[in-house]
């Protein structure tokens, strides 16, 4: 049986696609990678990325943060009302709650700042991201 990857982004999906791109460099055997965007526009970055599957809105997130047996996006995925208000409250709650593991990408635009992280470019974070994954797909 497939694993599911969910990687979830708003805005214009640019941390999502960079992730898939990452993950697509490698093949990711038995592995589905579901693109869930906040809006369309985020959705169809991470799509064309190399997605298997995509899903737009409050309810694609909500439904697949339950299904995912990975959730991975950048930090404020796990935040009320981060990505300038695009990631609501059930958003949040959704991807806290899922029984998934999850793989947070540190960003600073959320004001929101992890300590102990050392400071990167977004490309090693990203590929830093992109190892952990693929780690965790293989111990399952």
């Amino acid at each position: 049986m497939k694993k599911v990857l969910v990687v979830i982004d708003g805005q214009g999906g640019g941390f999502g696609r960079a992730l898939i791109e990452k993950l697509r460099q490698q093949p990711l055997s038995e592995v589905e990678i579901r693109a869930v965007g906040t809006n369309a526009l985020a959705t169809s970055a991470m799509l064309k990325a190399g997605a298997d599957a995509a899903a737009t809105g409050e309810n694609a997130v909500i439904v697949n943060a339950g299904r995912a047996d990975i959730l991975a996006g950048p930090v404020g995925i796990v935040l009320a009302n981060s990505m300038m208000g695009e990631f609501s409250p059930a958003m949040a709650a959704a991807v806290g709650e899922s029984p998934a593991k999850r793989v947070l990408i540190p960003v600073s635009r959320c004001a929101t700042y992890v300590a102990g992280v050392a400071e990167k470019p977004l490309a090693q974070y990203l590929e830093d991201a992109a190892a952990l994954i693929r780690r965790l797909l293989e111990e399952e």
